[in-house]
């Protein structure tokens, strides 16, 4: 089951179960609808689903926008998960490759701060590239949406924009390579766990289109991750509480070679088995405040 936010023709907004070619909204008689955090929240987010489905209120997919399924959580994300990645931060700097490698072997793995909600945008919607950086790149990642007790409620399609350039420099970079304004992609919906493939047999794919060309390809599966979700999930909670839930990203497999970086104007589609797409297409703009 593939939950979604949408905004209608009439501006309204609301949550709804992605079925095909059509929407159909969740909410009660009278016209209420019911955000998607509450859903997740509940005891059974199915029973929850079924007990509140406007049937007689379809809608057409392609008659409305979809939003980030996002509401009041916050963004977090892993690092190093895969080999793959470890082996990409280590070509960032020679200062980081140690810190990498270290991080990739130790049983504490990496975790940052992501993104707030109004730095999160949805399918469709463009992402940013700093202005103050030379070698950016997509980071295609599996996104688990997390109650506010920790448990996976679902999953999404997350796209971890990283300045490579600035991390590299210095590792204490790390927050300003990874968290500015629309820096973070997910969507294009909530799959329920029931909905989900195998864990090992998630394959994860993205492509980069530039002149309406493929400039990047890559795939990767969650088999090849080094940590379980349960290790993360565990960590992210230690010593930490999310009243509102959270969406943690687990980390990419997929690294362009150190000569690619994104352009303005590059489209960035990402597909997850069991989640479907999301794509953004990428903007870059001048500094609004004049560096010394």
């Amino acid at each position: 089951m593939k939950l979604v936010k949408y905004r209608s023709p009439d501006g309204s907004t609301g949550c709804g179960v992605l079925e095909d070619d059509h929407i159909v909204p969740i909410g009660d008689p009278h016209g209420a609808g019911i955000a998607l955090d509450r859903i997740l929240e509940s005891a059974d987010p199915v029973d929850t689903i079924f007990s509140h489905r406007l049937d007689a209120h379809r809608l057409r997919r392609a008659d409305v926008h979809l939003l980030p399924p996002i509401d009041q959580q916050e963004v977090w994300a892993a690092g190093v998960t895969y080999q793959r990645s470890q082996a990409a931060r280590m070509e960032e700097s020679e200062a980081a490759a140690s810190c990498y490698d270290r991080v990739y072997r130790s049983p504490r793995p990496e975790l940052f701060f992501k993104a707030t909600p109004h730095r999160v945008s949805g399918p469709g919607e463009p992402l940013r590239i700093r202005a103050d950086a030379k070698w950016s790149v997509p980071e295609p990642e599996l996104a688990l949406v997390l109650t506010s007790r920790l448990r996976i409620a679902g999953y999404t399609i997350g796209n971890d924009m990283s300045s490579r350039d600035i991390e590299g420099e210095n590792p204490l970079y790390l927050p300003q390579a990874k968290v500015h304004n629309q820096c973070c992609g997910l969507g294009p919906c909530v799959t329920l766990p029931e909905g989900m493939p195998d864990r090992d047999a998630i394959g994860i794919g993205m492509r980069i289109i530039r002149h309406n060309a493929t400039a990047f390809s890559g795939h990767t599966t969650i088999a090849r991750m080094a940590r379980t979700f349960e290790d993360l999930v565990g960590w992210l909670g230690r010593d930490n509480r999310f009243p509102h839930g959270a969406f943690l990203l687990t980390g990419t497999g997929i690294v362009p070679d150190s000569s690619f970086t994104l352009e303005p104007g590059d489209v960035v589609v990402i597909h997850v088995d069991g989640i479907g797409e999301l794509r953004n297409p990428i903007v870059q703009d001048s500094p609004t405040i004049a560096l010394d």
